[in-house]
């Protein structure tokens, strides 16, 4: 009879586990999964009566064998959970393997949070029905331990998310790390966190499933290439592109991308000078005849003298500019106000750092002041916009100083002196040609300066950064661009 118990355990574990593993079942559906977190945690307590009981009615090598086949079995269970916790359904699109590490940490953290809520009512339970029968040194070694599994599957499940989550952020990575010992602020803080990995799965796979229904579509191709100009304090650099995922966005959408290569810290004729290089350089390349500028911040003005006073105003059929001080910083006239000592030595370490990152002639202290609102009113005068190019402007906004942290005091000075900004440019010095509006998120964070361009890599709620250049790029090819 003992042989019969032994080889139906033997056979019903290894028929379990064969059919998870050949995915016909999936013993992480809620009734098993919930019978499984009952048993993690209260390995001791459930071993030694398993054992006491099987050993009433089996010899003690028999009762012996019986545990270690179940105590094999759950410990598949325990790998299998937290080192494969989640398993994607048949016919999705496969997600990277990055976002398969992030929901396996929600899931674990969902599933410890659950083990929490159940252990403690089953160890009430457990001793006031058991407590003459198994001895209190049981019931403490149980207790410690379970409280050690249900820490382990927290632990697995937040540092996955924490690792590997765009969406969180700086904030919610440091109220993760500080409050993961406060009861119930810890748990607020989880769920809160496995709220936002959802959304940012669920953003991720919207993506990959519009990438996939519109692979041959080339949304994107426009007539003429598409050149792209970056802002001050930057170049493009080979191994961290200004524009972040953008161009790769485009890309695969059909458009052809050219970078404008201008200087980190030059001057708006000096840089002009480089961007004109640039087109007649991507013009002989392509054999198209114009070009269509896409810049952002100053990069818009450097595009704006090159069509303007450097004859590029027949080789460009459109700029579009983001976020362009088109009037000038009036935090910049404050700047322009300090000692002239002082200006030139901060001016000088710049273009220090800047020589040795690939400029050849910066300008810090030049490049700068062209920003105060009476160079740039010198400029627009200067340089009237030319009637064979198509010029467009957008602008986004933060909704406050939280929005970006690191334009945060910026952004505090600038809504003093001028109003709503992205943290750097007011909303009047942005607009340009056809304003085509404020690009701001659906959430109350906003979208600042360095969102637009994808400085950080991140997704926000509400809006999609690489959408949004896109649909930019569309437009100009239902344009005729």
């Amino acid at each position: 009879m003992g042989v019969i118990i032994l080889a139906a355990v033997i056979a019903a574990a290894g028929i379990l586990a064969g059919l998870d593993l050949g995915r016909k079942i999936n013993l992480r559906h809620p009734l098993p999964l919930t019978a499984s977190v009952l048993v993690f945690p209260n390995v001791i307590l459930l071993g030694w009566w398993f054992y006491r009981t099987a050993s009433a009615s089996l010899s003690p090598p028999l009762a012996a064998a019986v545990l270690a086949v179940t105590s094999l079995f759950v410990f598949y269970l325990w790998v299998r959970l937290n080192v494969f916790p989640r398993r994607e359904k048949k016919g999705n699109i496969k997600p990277r393997f990055a976002l398969r590490v992030m929901m396996g940490g929600r899931f674990l953290c969902r599933t410890g949070l659950w083990a929490a809520v159940l252990e403690v009512p089953f160890l009430a339970v457990s001793y006031v029905l058991l407590r003459g029968a198994v001895p209190g040194a049981v019931f403490i070694a149980n207790a410690v331990c379970g409280a050690g599994i249900v820490l382990f599957i927290l632990w697995n499940g937040m540092l996955r998310i924490f690792f590997t989550s765009k969406r969180l952020g700086v904030f919610w990575r440091l109220l993760m790390f500080f409050t993961w010992w406060l009861p119930p602020v810890n748990i607020f803080v989880i769920l809160s966190a496995c709220r936002l990995v959802y959304e940012e799965y669920d953003f991720a796979l919207y993506k990959e499933n519009l990438n996939s229904i519109r692979a041959d579509s080339e949304i994107c191709k426009t007539k003429y290439p598409l050149v792209m100009v970056h802002g001050i304090l930057f170049r493009d650099l080979k191994f961290f592109n200004y524009w972040g995922r953008i161009p790769r966005e485009l890309l695969r959408n059909g458009a052809k991308v050219f970078y404008g290569n201008q200087e980190a810290v030059g001057t708006i004729a000096a840089n002009a000078e480089d961007i004109r290089k640039t087109i007649l350089s991507v013009l002989k390349e392509t054999g198209a005849e114009k070009v269509n500028i896409i810049a952002h911040s100053k990069g818009g003005l450097d595009a704006r003298c090159a069509i303007s006073t450097l004859g590029m105003a027949e080789k460009v059929a459109s700029l579009t500019t983001i976020c362009t001080p088109h009037r000038g910083c009036r935090f910049v006239d404050k700047a322009a106000s300090l000692p002239g000592w002082f200006y030139r030595f901060v001016a000088d370490i710049f273009d220090a750092v800047f020589r040795k990152l690939g400029d050849r002639n910066p300008d810090f202290y030049n490049a700068t002041r062209q920003f105060t609102t009476a160079s740039s009113e010198a400029f627009n005068r200067d340089t009237p916009d030319s009637p064979l190019v198509y010029y467009q402007s957008y602008m986004t906004m933060m909704k406050g100083p939280a929005s970006d942290p690191m334009l945060g005091p910026v952004w505090l000075l600038v809504r003093a002196l001028e109003g709503d900004n992205d943290g750097l440019v007011s909303l009047p010095s942005a607009q340009w040609g056809n304003f085509r509006g404020v690009l701001v998120s659906g959430s109350g964070r906003g979208i600042s300066h360095g969102d637009i361009i994808d400085l950080k890599r991140a997704d926000y709620r509400g809006f999609d950064v690489t959408e949004t250049y896109v649909n930019m790029v569309r437009e100009l090819r239902e344009k005729g661009f």
